[in-house]
């Protein structure tokens, strides 16, 4: 096996008062493939600074190999002075590098090479970005976020030049499609540690799932232990003090063993307020044409927008996709043509560039607007604190200034502002930047339940294909079709990508094409009644025991309750068993009917 480029051993960082790395391990062979995956504020983009060298660790070690080259890509480049785009790509070569493949980069990511790099837009500076770590053809690729405010034809051009290249990568992406597609090996940061798999993406989130539930069921062996522990403690205790010393002993060590289980982070509680119901048609749109002087970004467009449509709206940059969206939902005027609003419209939109965002104020204010404590969600007023705490902030940070707040955080930020707004029309404008895996997926559960309309901007191809119900696609010269599906379904319709060279995702494609040819299936089974109510009701059972099981917990965390109060000690003891029993009854009840609605839904 060939030695590693890049070797972090042991390394160790804090922030505050809990680890954020403790020990973590990390290396990295000749043009090995690994996608870095973990939840927001885990420490990746922390990992990855630490692995270009541009953070020291608390402790532990870091080796280049040496000759090596390392080009590390920041969500947020620094352009320096740089006076043009060519010059600051042409500022990461080093002498012997080829000069013409500056120009080159650029040429094929859209930019001439003479733009300034202060006015850059949020897509623009990410591909002048990445033509400065591309250009050397560096050994090591160290990648946060790369697909970030890129169009759908860009990222599969990074796809293809990635894929083509012999250098070593480290990827950080919320883009399942894109690691799917690059990564070979998976690195979990997970409270503070690494575990690591020689499988790509692909195979990550079951692997995750196996080791999270053999977690779980470990945490469930230690609580019965201590259980039984403290059944002999009442019952069992002998006239050999020697063994019984010992034993208590034991019995401390678990307790203290379970007191520091660093549990895993909760899910964001997503929630749209809604609004009362809007009318069955939503917006209607015949004909509508508009154009900024000689430039056609829509030409006679028309489509009609019923409720509970989910509706996808892909394109590259500057095609008009956000003027599009301004004008279906009155925004903007159309040169000709007519559009029609549907009655009782209430609508909640996000904003992609995070503009409404005023980086001095704290994050409670960002969310109350200034005034007070509460915040209104869905027009009733809920504690700041509380509603933070939904979407994975801590109460600690409500004062934290929104300008040092993460890109995953400002996006979760950006979310509940959005959603407390009663609605429902959901506008959503790029939402996926910088969200973890998992809020992804709590997302998309939510637009799933969402009983209004949504109208969604996105360059995500697996989310596009996991939430819409049809979408919006440019042709060129201000013409746009509607394809029915998500978007490998368009581009089954379409036959191409929006994009220079054939689409890696044509293979996905052509099986939801073979899906969809496929013979109907007779009537499937449907879930009972009393198997609905209670696949959601025994979510709520759930967290009810956990939390009675977490009370009971700190009152048997007192050492000196056994003597002091036997009868408490008892009573206490015998309730948290029996907790425990009723939780795991109800947890492989809800297992069973998931798994049963799974197949349902599939079949």
């Amino acid at each position: 096996m060939a030695p590693p480029l890049i070797q972090l051993k042991d390394i160790k960082l804090t922030f505050g008062g809990t680890p954020l790395l403790s020990g973590v391990e990390l290396n990295v062979a000749p043009s090995e493939r690994v996608c870095l995956i973990g939840r927001n504020g885990s420490g990746k983009s922390t990992l990855l600074k630490i692995a270009a060298g541009l953070v020291e660790p608390d402790g532990g070690t870091r080796f280049v190999q040496p000759g090596a080259t390392v080009r590390y890509l920041p969500q947020e480049p620094d352009f320096g002075d740089h006076k043009t785009t060519l010059a600051y790509v042409e500022s990461g070569l080093a002498p012997g590098d080829d000069q013409h493949q500056a120009r080159y980069l650029l040429e094929q990511l859209g930019l001439t090479g003479d733009e300034d790099p202060h006015n850059l837009s949020g897509g623009e500076a990410r591909r002048a970005a990445l033509a400065y770590v591309l250009a050397p053809s560096p050994d090591i690729l160290l990648l946060d976020e790369p697909t970030n405010h890129l169009d759908l034809a860009t990222i599969e051009w990074l796809e293809q030049e990635l894929d083509s290249r012999r250098s070593a990568l480290v990827i950080i992406s919320h883009d399942r499609r894109f690691l799917t597609n690059l990564s070979r090996a998976a690195a979990w940061l997970d409270r503070g540690k690494i575990k690591q798999i020689d499988r790509g993406f692909a195979s990550f989130e079951g692997w995750r799932d196996e080791v999270l539930a053999e977690e779980e069921r470990d945490q469930h062996k230690l609580d019965r232990k201590i259980v039984d522990e403290e059944h002999w403690l009442r019952h069992g205790v002998s006239g050999r003090r020697k063994r019984n010393v010992k034993r208590l002993a034991n019995l401390h060590t678990l307790r203290d063993q379970r007191r520091n289980y660093r549990g895993t982070a909760g899910s964001a509680s997503l929630a749209a307020a809604e609004a009362e119901q809007s009318g069955k048609l939503v917006i209607e749109a015949k004909g509508i044409t508009k154009a900024y002087g000689e430039r056609k970004i829509v030409e006679n467009f028309s489509t009609r927008i019923q409720r509970g449509d989910r509706l996808g709206i892909i394109g590259p940059n500057g095609a008009g996709k956000t003027t599009l969206v301004n004008l279906l939902t009155g925004g903007a005027q159309p040169d000709s043509g007519i559009v029609r609003l549907g009655a009782n419209l209430e609508t909640a939109t996000l904003d992609q560039h995070r503009e409404s965002l005023d980086p001095k104020s704290t994050l409670a204010e960002a969310l109350t607007g200034g005034r007070g404590d509460q915040i209104m969600v869905g027009g009733k007023p809920k504690h700041v604190v509380g509603y933070m705490k939904d979407f994975l902030f801590a109460q600690e940070q409500r004062g934290t200034p929104v300008e040092v707040l993460s890109g995953g955080e400002r996006g979760r930020l950006m979310l509940a502002r959005a959603l407390a707004k009663p609605s429902n029309l959901l506008v959503l404008d790029e939402p996926t930047n910088d969200l973890d895996l998992e809020t992804l997926d709590v997302l998309e559960e939510m637009l799933g339940d969402y009983e209004g309309t949504v109208i969604l901007i996105s360059h995500d191809r697996d989310f596009l294909d996991r939430v819409v119900t049809s979408v919006i696609a440019p042709e060129g010269n201000g013409k746009w079709i509607e394809y029915a599906g998500g978007y490998s379904d368009m581009l089954a319709q379409r036959g191409a990508d929006l994009k220079r060279e054939t689409a890696k995702a044509q293979p996905v494609a052509e099986k939801k094409e073979e899906r969809a040819a496929a013979p109907a299936s007779a009537p499937k089974r449907k879930l009972s009644f009393n198997e609905k109510h209670a696949l959601e009701t025994l979510p709520t059972k759930m967290e009810t025991l956990q939390a009675d099981i977490a009370k009971l917990q700190r009152v048997l965390d007192d050492p000196n309750l056994y003597a002091k109060d036997r009868k408490t000690f008892d009573d206490t003891s015998a309730a948290i068993a029996k907790a425990h029993e009723d939780l795991s009854a109800a947890e492989e009840r809800w297992l069973e009917l998931e798994m049963l609605r799974e197949e349902i839904e599939q079949a």
